[in-house]
């Protein structure tokens, strides 16, 4: 019996195209990008950031930016202990086939395809794990522009720069949330192609939902706009 089943392929597919096709729509096409969550926040965090010039106290900024931090690195540290359950998933593939066989309708992989299918979970966490520490460095960065700018509301170039980093921040921060929503999706190929399929277009419409059609996007443009 072949590694993959004609099944396998399908559904390996679909689960590409729903996160490819849906990040690159997302992220480079400006129309689109413009209607949703995280387009609305980046005129926020402008905002923030030019409201911050004539403050001389910056504890709060400062603090608010702590606060971006330790929820990526939450995930960052997560990301690292999934990662080491999916060492010791593909070290031990007799006791994880046993699981997988306890389920009803699922289809147990054998030893090939174990090893392929938590291999696609370890790349999917290794790319979390890279995009929110990247997040997290770059949160970190904002925080020393946010000391450094001047006291005057007349300068707005550090206050411009810090808004852009913050916002390129938060598109990694949201990218690393991708995997994370796609790695559930994969984790139901372990059990059968078809859960893969379905999982994947679960995914994408709560991603679709929450990024363009949820009241926290409706809030936010509604001020964004103002």
């Amino acid at each position: 019996m072949p590694p993959f089943t004609l099944l396998d392929w399908i559904a390996l597919a679909v689960f590409v195209a729903c996160w490819v096709v849906y990040a690159l729509v997302v992220d480079r096409v400006p129309s689109i990008r413009a209607r949703s969550v995280i387009a609305a926040m980046d005129v926020h965090r402008r905002r923030w950031m030019i409201a911050a010039l004539p403050r001389d106290n910056r504890i709060a900024d400062i603090a608010a930016i702590g606060n971006l931090m330790s929820s990526v690195s939450f995930l960052a540290t997560t990301s690292i202990l999934i990662l080491g359950g999916l060492v010791a998933m593909m070290a031990a593939p007799d006791l994880g086939r046993r699981v997988v066989a306890a389920f009803p309708w699922s289809s147990v992989p054998d030893d090939a395809m174990w090893e392929i299918k938590i291999g696609l979970l370890l790349l999917i966490f290794v790319n979390a794990f890279f995009e929110l520490t990247w997040a997290l460095r770059q949160f970190n960065y904002v925080s020393i522009l946010v000391m450094s700018m001047p006291q005057d509301s007349a300068a707005t170039g550090t206050a411009e720069a810090a808004a852009r980093l913050a916002n390129r921040a938060a598109r990694h921060f949201n990218t690393g949330l991708r995997s994370y929503y796609f790695g559930l999706a994969a984790l139901a190929w372990i059990v059968h192609p078809l859960a893969l399929v379905a999982a994947s277009l679960l995914v994408l419409r709560e991603l679709h939902r929450r990024e363009f059609r949820s009241a926290a996007r409706d809030a936010l443009a509604s001020q964004a706009v103002r």
